[in-house]
């Protein structure tokens, strides 16, 4: 310890202002404080304990230069706390010299993300997009499409009626059109043939309803995205090349295509279109199910009595169709398990992906 004096008082006085000026917050301040008048270790505490083993006539003067030192540190201090009080920020200030918070960016959903990646490419192939109404008649969403009213594929459907009915068609009166849900965006392509003469070489994405329970795999609302090319000379060679295309540039430079037997009422041919695993290039793995292919939509040369309907001449023009689900893509696109997910916005789910 260091014996009091003038000069020592002096120079704690001198080492108290130092140290508080370079104090950089109220915490680091009161340390400074507290290590020359706190109760223990403190500068003046250990000139005041030092007073029992002194000298007796050392006792009286190391006393006055401790109260000395005690004095001019609280006059500093008091003066440090005013000061300090007065350029204190009021209540709710905003700090200008602090650094600005980031704002949150957003995100587009996945599903819209891929919505815009397939019209992309498939606006490159030279398709238009084209979009139409989701409550749709029962004309055009299935008997236009060579469903009528007894056809089995109604009941596959699951088809979401609304109550009340549209007004009959013109040119059939005795017509009475139910309105529903689509379950399909295949009826846009009705809409479209009716008003367009070929070549016609489209995409229609959109919302479609049907009557499923929400579960890893299905929900009673969600997104597919269907074309149609009608033009003399289509054959189905072009349909697997457009697919193989759109393949390659989706999923993978090496994907291949492979068309399964199968029924749909609007096309014949009818085919289940697989592509080759793009996570093991088609050798097996837990994505395909130690297959090799991946289930992806249906597709087929479109049925002669579509054209019938809308006014086509069947044995002069040909066509292909073909749908897939846009939550299909996404699911195996990003390795998402439950498609719920989609539908819940939870923000720590959906700022996983890239834009």
């Amino acid at each position: 310890m260091d014996v009091p004096s003038a000069e020592s008082v002096a120079a704690h006085i001198a080492q108290f202002e130092s140290d508080l000026a370079r104090a950089e917050s109220p915490r680091d301040a009161q340390t400074v404080r507290d290590r020359f008048l706190g109760r223990n270790n403190s500068v003046v505490a250990s000139w005041m304990a030092s007073i029992g083993s002194a000298p007796p006539d050392q006792k009286k003067t190391i006393g006055r230069y401790a109260n000395e030192l005690k004095t001019a540190i609280e006059a500093r201090w008091k003066q440090h706390q005013e000061q300090a009080q007065a350029t204190a920020r009021p209540a709710g200030a905003v700090d200008v010299t602090l650094p600005g918070r980031m704002a949150a960016v957003g995100r587009r959903h996945p599903l819209t993300i891929v919505r815009a990646q397939l019209e992309a490419i498939f606006g490159r192939m030279g398709f238009a997009v084209v979009e139409g109404p989701e409550a749709e008649d029962d004309w055009h969403c299935f008997d236009a499409l060579n469903m009528p009213a007894e056809h089995p594929a109604r009941d596959m459907q699951d088809t979401l009626y609304l109550a009340h009915a549209l007004p009959p068609m013109p040119g059939d009166p005795e017509s009475q059109r139910r309105n529903l849900l689509r379950t399909h965006t295949s009826s846009m392509q009705i809409r479209y043939m009716q008003k367009h003469a070929p070549p016609i070489r489209i995409v229609a994405p959109g919302r479609v309803y049907r009557r499923d329970d929400l579960d890893v795999t299905h929900s009673p609302a969600f997104s597919q995205i269907e074309a149609l090319v009608v033009d003399e000379g289509i054959s189905l060679a072009d349909l697997k090349g457009t697919l193989l295309a759109f393949a390659r540039q989706m999923f993978s430079p090496t994907s291949r295509v492979r068309f399964r037997p199968s029924f749909f009422p609007y096309t014949e041919p009818s085919a289940e279109i697989d592509l080759s695993c793009w996570q093991c290039d088609g050798a097996g793995c837990a994505m395909c199910k130690k297959t090799g292919w991946i289930e992806m939509g249906g597709c087929g040369m479109v049925h002669p009595a579509v054209f019938e309907a809308v006014g086509y001449d069947a044995e002069k023009y040909t066509g292909f169709a073909w749908g897939i689900g846009i939550e299909r893509v996404a699911i195996l696109r990003y390795q998402v398990e439950d498609i719920r997910l989609f539908y819940e916005n939870d923000l720590r789910f959906l700022e996983q992906f890239p834009y």
